[in-house]
This record gives structure tokens, sequence and C-alpha cells, in this order.
């Protein structure tokens, strides 16, 4: 009878002792970080894809482009795992395909902030400067922003939560001297509109909105200055883009300014673009412009959150070139202004 002797050497080791409660430990730790990143970045998605009625979704969608950092870094946690061939299954797979889904997605979203053409100005045009910023109940820092206008040669400015008390501070800082000329009315609360010019301001008209709304004729050009409702009535705010939409359609302004409560990626907004309106800051190609909540005035769970949805914009019409735009600190309030630049094509 034959018998048979393995060589020691050749049987299968056992693992460590300890080995096995280590590498329970790290899928554990990798399904945590996978449901930590995965989740928040799914919620924005569904919320940009659906956007269903409900405050919190609407505001979800404001911080759209903010999917791209879990997205991306999901797929960086997954790369090693899946790189060894012992750390592949179904569910890290999946997940890697949701992360790289995710990436395209909301690239394709974001690209027109960073890429597309841009029609150039006409040969000599003049350059016209505007300006928008929301003083949050009259509370920012409105000779700041007089000085802040005069640094940066405004020509027209739309300002939105203006107050009696903040107007009055901001003509002690000369409001009067930059710009002679006005239209609409302050208000206490978060209803006072008004826009300011270098140039005669005609046809002052309200425009029906929750807060105030102006068209005015300034020279050749028509301007809104718009502040349609906040989406923590989403019914009011869907109700103000509607009527916003449905005056430019009758009057075809050449800028629409101001803090519109809504970022490039809310169906409003998407529909102004689709009418041919679109930001500055996306034609010229400025990249992401975010200028809510600022100076810690917005908190979740305590924690202030940092500046990350492009709610105030300067929209042009087919008749104006985007040249540039940027944002601007003011004190006192949750919002940055902005400043654009436009000229004739």
């Amino acid at each position: 009878m034959t018998s048979y002797c393995s060589d020691p050497a050749s049987l299968p080791r056992s693992p460590p002792a300890g080995s096995f409660g280590r590498m329970r430990a790290r899928s554990v730790l990798l399904a945590v970080t996978t449901i930590l990143l995965l989740g928040p970045a799914l919620v924005l998605t569904t919320a940009r894809l659906i956007e269903p009625d409900g405050t919190l979704w609407v505001q979800a969608v404001a911080f759209t482009p903010v999917a791209l950092v879990p997205y991306a870094l999901l797929l960086g946690v997954l790369l090693v795992p899946l790189v060894r061939r012992r750390g592949r299954s179904v569910p890290l797979v999946l997940a890697a395909v949701l992360a790289v889904a995710g990436l395209l997605l909301h690239g394709w979203w974001f690209s027109p902030q960073v890429l597309g053409a841009n029609p150039p100005a006409a040969s000599g045009a003049e350059p016209l400067t505007a300006m928008t910023a929301n003083l949050t109940k009259g509370e920012g820092d409105g000779i700041g922003l007089v000085q802040a206008a005069s640094a940066a040669r405004v020509d027209v400015l739309v300002v939105a939560e203006i107050t009696p008390t903040v107007l009055a501070r901001m003509q002690q800082a000369g409001l009067d001297d930059l710009f002679p000329y006005r239209a609409g009315r302050p208000e206490e609360g978060v209803s006072g509109t008004m826009v300011f010019a270098r140039v005669p301001l005609r046809k002052p008209t309200r425009l029906p909105t929750v807060h105030g709304s102006w068209a005015v004729t300034m020279g050749d050009l028509r301007l809104f200055a718009v502040h349609p409702s906040s989406p923590v009535d989403v019914a009011a705010w869907r109700r103000d883009h509607a009527a916003i939409r449905a005056a430019i359609g009758r009057s075809r302004p050449d800028l629409v300014v101001g803090d519109f409560n809504a970022t490039p990626d809310h169906a409003p907004m998407r529909a102004l673009a689709d009418a041919g309106y679109r930001s500055v800051a996306e034609l010229a190609n400025e990249g992401w412009q975010p200028t809510w909540p600022a100076n810690g005035g917005f908190r979740v769970l305590g924690v202030p959150l940092p500046r990350s949805a492009p709610i105030d914009h300067v929209v042009v019409g087919e008749r104006l070139a985007a040249i540039r735009s940027g944002t601007v600190y003011l004190a006192g309030t949750d919002h940055r202004a902005l400043v654009a630049d436009v000229a004739r094509k």
C-alpha cells in the first residue's frame, strides 16, 4: 500500500492571528466611507435630476457642483481595493460605477461655467459695469458698498434688501455724487430694491414679484432689477420666476440683474438660458462664482456653511457681450456682491 506524505512547506498557511479582525475592520471602514461620500452625492444628483417640490429639495439643487467633490474622493478611495483582485466585489464595483457616472454627469452640468463660445464685443464698444448686492435686511455695509462701487467704476448698481436706514448711510458716503439717478424704493425687511445709475433712468415699472423687482430704461438699454422670493416658499419662488420670465418675454431687456435666489442648476435659470439669457460669469467662462452664504450667515447643525451657491447674477440678452465677472466681499451681509463688465456686440 502506497502512502503519500505532503511537504509541510507546500501546505496552505493559516492567516496570522488577528488578520481576520484587521480585514474585517478595513471592510467596515471602507463601507462606512462609501456610504458617507456616496449618500450626500446621490442626494444632490437626484435633486438636480428631478427637482421635486419641497424647500429642502430645491435648496439642495443650489449645491449641485459640490457633488463633484465626494464623487471624486469616493473614486480615489475605491481605486486601491479595486486594483487588488481580492478587494473586488459587486458592491465595490457598483459604487465605483456610480462615482464615475456621477463625476461625468456633474462635470457635464458644470462645464458651461468654464467652457463654451463667448461672442465678442463690437470693436470699440464702450464697456458698461454692472454691480448687484444684497444687504440682508439693511444689515450689510452700505458705506463699504458705495466704496466698492466707486473703486470698480460701476455704471449701474442694483441693491436688494435696502432699507431707509442703510440708504441714508450710503448717501452720507457719497452715493448721490456717484449715482445721481435712482429707481425703486427702500423698504424695511427684505422687500426693498433700488437701482442707482450714472445716467438717467426712465420708465420705472414694478414687476409682480413678492419682493421688489423693477424694470427701467437706461439710455437705450432696458434693465430688469430682480429679487424673486426665496425657495423657503417654493410656490412663491416658482410664481416669481414665472412672472420674471413672462416679463422678459414681453420686454426683451438687455440686462437682468439681482439676487435671483437660484443657481444655474435650477430650472428657472436653465429656462432663462434656453430663452437666450445667460449670466456673464458663464458666458465669459469665469467659472464657479458662489455668492451665498457669505460671512458665516447660514449654519447647518451649528456649523457655518461655506460660500457655495451662486444665486446673484448679471444676466445679458442677445445685444450684449460678456467681458468679465467677479465677486466682492461686503461686511454684515450673507451675500457677496457681484460685479460684471459687458459691452455691445
